[in-house]
């Protein structure tokens, strides 16, 4: 996974456990794609401190991530429902039943919802 899709999940799933200015700062940077300069201006501090703001914001994530896996655990539950989505178009279109068609249909749109 491409690193800045991965913070900006982590910071989706971990952002309330930065301090306020670390959040807004990853934000601004990752998923608002200004830039040190720009979000230095926003917050009238300097570049340096911007890099440090996203440094340590960053090895936060990670570090909450590698102790609590929400993301790891979220990711393989998506890839789980997936499996199953494919496996019940298997059997959707080997029988014709349309009771079972009708319960197929109904637990794939339950899985749905999930991912």
């Amino acid at each position: 996974m491409e690193k800045n899709v991965k913070i900006s999940l982590l910071c989706q799933i971990y952002g309330k456990l930065l301090t306020e200015k670390q959040f807004n700062v990853l934000d601004d940077y990752y998923n608002n794609d200004y830039s040190l300069s720009e979000i230095a201006e926003n917050y009238s501090i300097t570049r340096q401190a911007v890099r440090d703001n996203i440094m340590k914001g960053e090895a936060k994530l990670f570090e909450y991530e590698e102790k609590l896996g929400i993301m790891k655990k979220t990711l393989e539950q998506e890839q789980q429902i997936e499996k199953i989505l494919l496996e019940l178009g298997k059997i959707e279109t080997k029988f014709s039943d349309k009771k079972i068609a009708s319960i197929l249909e109904h637990v794939k749109k339950e899985l749905n919802c999930l991912v």
